[in-house]
């Protein structure tokens, strides 16, 4: 494993690394004063770190900056913000389980951001599993869902893409099919594609999931475990797997493909 330690300041410098040393003796540990020589290590010397820990206010390239550059040359590469300023981290990053380390930095914390980093967690046993970036795919208890038509994957894939907000047949049919010109067909077609899924989601016990009434419909967000939904909460481990792919075999996710990518590089 190869990890980048960043802070312009010389003391702190040292009490990272041999945090990051206690943490995870086997790895090659490489430290940086500057965000841009770390930066410079990657692009000119092809280094492709596991994760780089890095403190957020250093001159020059700072690591909010060094975190976008870095991201588009080695998308792999985990990040883990080091912070004396715990306010200004959470404002940031709008972090919840991890992301940032406090200092002064200790072993056991740098631990369990490694663990968070490359440990994927458990899903949550009562709730649909939902993975949006790259392909859309639907999990329940790690099989693939199975869908009477594959129209009404997509018609999931919208409602997630709402966050819960509710949708009208009308709002459903014209992202779906852009270029239909019976209006009233089209509606029908959703009305059953809402109805499909309904009995889909009953079989394994989530028909809570949907919420249906007068000719719309919403996803729970609470029955879902989504990476999409992490990402927005803040979650740096779902940050880190967007690599700007957004539910791909969709047209109509691409809005929300662009956002998402100018959101990570804000």
């Amino acid at each position: 494993m190869l990890l980048f330690a960043i802070d312009d300041e010389p003391k702190l410098l040292r009490l990272l690394h041999a945090a990051m040393r206690e943490a995870a003796p086997d790895a090659r540990i490489l430290d940086f004063p500057l965000g841009a020589e770390a930066l410079a290590a990657v692009e000119e010397q092809g280094l492709r770190p596991d994760a780089v820990f890095s403190d957020i206010r250093m001159p020059g390239l700072d690591g909010l900056a060094l975190a976008v550059r870095l991201k588009r040359l080695a998308p792999e590469t985990k990040l883990v913000f080091v912070t004396g300023y715990a306010d200004y981290a959470v404002d940031a990053f709008r972090l919840h389980a991890g992301g940032y380390v406090m200092k002064p930095v200790t072993a056991r914390r740098v631990r369990e951001e490694l663990d968070h980093l490359f440990v994927p967690a458990e899903p949550e046993p009562d709730k649909l599993r939902v993975q949006c970036f790259g392909r859309f795919e639907v999990f329940w208890h790690g099989e693939p869902l199975k869908f009477e038509r594959r129209q009404t994957k997509e018609l999931l894939a919208f409602l997630i893409d709402k966050e819960g907000a509710s949708c009208t047949v009308e709002e459903i049919a014209a992202a779906l099919w852009e270029d239909e010109d019976d209006l009233h067909a089209a509606k029908g077609r959703i009305r059953q594609m809402i109805s499909d899924l309904k009995k889909t989601l009953s079989a394994i016990g989530l028909d809570d999931a949907l919420i249906r009434y007068s000719g719309q419909a919403a996803i729970r967000r609470e029955r879902v475990d989504c990476d999409y939904y992490k990402m927005l909460e803040g979650d740096m481990a779902a940050v880190n797997a967007f690599r700007g792919e957004y539910m791909t075999q969709y047209s109509w996710a691409e809005l929300t493909a662009g956002r998402l990518y100018f959101r990570k590089t804000e």
